[in-house]
C-alpha cells in the first residue's frame, strides 16, 4: 500500500512538471484591423518595445501607447515583483510574439504566461487604464482529481485564498509598497503536500476592483473544478493560479509552509544488560547508521525506477484542459482518444493558424472538429514536423471534447 501511494505521488509530480507553461493567448472578439495596415504596424512596434520598457520599470508595470487615432494602440506589460530581469524580459517577449501570431487581426488581446515567472501583456485600440475587465475569462484545470479529504482540503484552500486576496488587493504600487497588487503564498495540506498559490491584478485597479476580480476568479474555479488538483483563472485585469507543486520562481524565497505536527520516531533501544549501557549504545549507533545508509540507497534506486516508469506512462498526457465563459467556446475535456494523422489533419484544417489555441514547450495546440461533429483539442509535438511518417504510423494523440 505504501509503495502504491509513493508511486501515485511521484506520478503526480511528473505529470505536473510535464506542463511546460500555463499560458493562453486570448484574442478578444470586439474589433478587427487590416493586417499590415497602420494599426498592425503600431501594434508590432509597441509590443516589440515592451521587454525593454518593462525591465526599465524594474519589471513592475509599463503603460503606454503609440500612433494616432483611429490607429492608436494602447499596451501594458508587467512581471511579478522580484522577477529576474532576464526572466522578465524573456517572458514579455514570448508573450508579445505569441499575441502577434495567435491574434493576426484582433484589435484587443491579452495573455498571462506563468513559468518560470509570471508576466502580463495586453493591447487594445482603446484606453483601458483603471478599468476592471472581467471578461473574457480563461479557466484551465489539472486533469487529476484530489484524493484527500475534500472537506479538510476546502477549509485549507479557502483560508489560503482568502488571505491572499486581501493581501493582493490592499498592496498598491506606492512609495511605501512595491507589491503591485500581488501575492504569493503557501499552505501545508498534509505532511507531504503543500498548496502553492499566486495571484495578481494590474496595479492601475482600485483596491475594491482588484478584490472583486480575484474573488470572482476563486468563485468561478470552485464552482467549476473544486475537486481538481490545480487550476488557473485568467482575466484581462487579474490572474489566479494554485497547484500542488512549485511551478514558479515566485516561491523560491518564501518561507516553508508550516506542516502538521510530525509523529515522533522511536529511537533504537540498547540490547542486553543495562549495566553495559555505554557499549550497547555504541553498537546500536553503528548498526543504525548502516541500516540508514542501506535504506537511503534503496530508496534512491526505487525512486529513480519509479520516475522512469512514470515518465514513459504519462509523458503524452496533457494535464490541463481549457474552459471559458460565455464569450468563449465552453470546451471541457471528457477523455482522451487516438486518431490517425490524416483524420487529425483534416479536423484542424491542416493545422491552420486560425485554429491555433496556443503553444507550450513541446508543441502547438490546435482546435478542430471531427467528421462526426465532435470537437477536439490537438497538441502537435515538435517531433511531428521532422518525423511525419513515424507519427502517421503511430497516430496522433488528442483530447476529445463535447460535441
Amino acid at each position: 500500500m505504501k509503495q502504491r501511494r509513493l508511486f501515485s505521488i511521484l506520478c503526480f509530480v511528473l505529470i505536473s512538471f510535464g506542463v511546460s507553461s500555463v499560458s493562453a493567448q486570448t484574442c478578444m472578439d470586439n474589433g478587427n484591423f487590416r493586417p499590415n495596415g497602420p494599426y498592425d504596424t503600431n501594434r508590432r512596434l509597441i509590443l516589440s518595445s515592451l521587454p525593454s520598457n518593462v525591465t526599465a520599470q524594474d519589471g513592475l508595470f509599463y503603460n503606454g501607447s503609440i500612433g494616432q487615432e483611429p490607429n492608436r494602440v494602447y499596451a501594458v506589460g508587467m512581471c511579478i515583483p522580484g522577477s529576474d530581469p532576464d526572466d522578465c524580459s524573456e517572458c514579455i517577449k514570448t508573450a508579445s510574439d505569441g499575441l502577434i501570431q495567435t491574434c493576426p487581426n484582433q484589435t484587443n488581446a491579452f495573455t498571462w504566461p506563468g513559468e518560470p515567472t509570471l508576466c502580463h501583456v495586453r493591447y487594445s485600440n482603446t484606453s483601458f487604464s483603471g478599468t476592471a475587465d472581467l471578461d473574457p475569462r480563461v479557466l484551465l484545470t489539472n486533469i487529476g482529481d484530489l484524493n484527500s479529504n475534500l472537506t479538510e482540503f476546502r477549509t485549507v484552500w479557502e483560508r489560503l485564498v482568502g488571505r491572499m486576496i486581501t493581501a493582493a488587493s490592499e498592496a498598491r504600487n506606492t512609495s511605501s509598497s512595491s507589491n503591485n497588487h500581488y501575492a504569493a503564498d503557501t499552505e501545508a495540506l498534509t505532511s507531504i503536500r503543500t498548496i502553492y498559490a499566486l495571484m495578481q491584478c494590474t496595479p492601475d485597479l482600485s483596491t475594491s476592483d482588484c478584490d472583486n476580480c480575484l474573488r470572482q476568479s476563486a468563485i468561478d474555479y470552485q464552482s467549476c473544478c473544486g475537486e481538481k488538483q490545480g487550476g488557473v483563472v485568467m482575466r484581462p485585469s487579474c490572474f489566479f493560479r494554485w497547484d500542488l507543486y512549485t511551478y514558479s520562481k515566485a516561491f523560491d524565497n518564501l518561507p516553508v509552509a508550516s506542516s502538521p505536527t510530525p509523529v515522533a520516531v522511536p529511537q533504537p533501544q540498547p540490547a542486553g544488560d543495562q549495566a553495559n549501557t555505554t557499549d550497547n549504545e555504541e553498537d546500536s549507533k553503528g548498526i543504525s547508521d548502516g541500516i540508514v545508509a542501506a535504506i537511503v540507497v534503496a530508496t534512491i534506486v526505487t525512486i529513480l525506477i519509479l520516475l522512469i516508469l512514470c515518465f514513459f506512462l504519462f509523458r503524452r498526457r496533457k494535464p490541463y484542459q481549457r474552459t471559458e465563459n460565455e464569450s468563449d467556446s465552453d470546451i471541457s475535456t471528457e477523455h482522451s482518444s487516438q486518431y490517425d494523422f490524416k483524420t487529425i489533419e483534416a479536423a484542424t484544417n491542416k493545422f491552420s493558424m486560425s485554429n491555433k489555441l496556443g503553444e507550450g514547450g513541446f508543441g502547438e495546440v490546435y482546435k478542430g472538429k471531427l467528421s462526426n461533429g465532435t470537437e477536439v483539442a490537438v497538441k502537435r509535438l515538435e517531433k511531428v514536423r521532422t518525423r511525419r511518417k513515424r507519427v502517421q504510423e503511430r497516430g496522433c494523440s488528442c483530447v476529445k471534447t463535447s460535441t
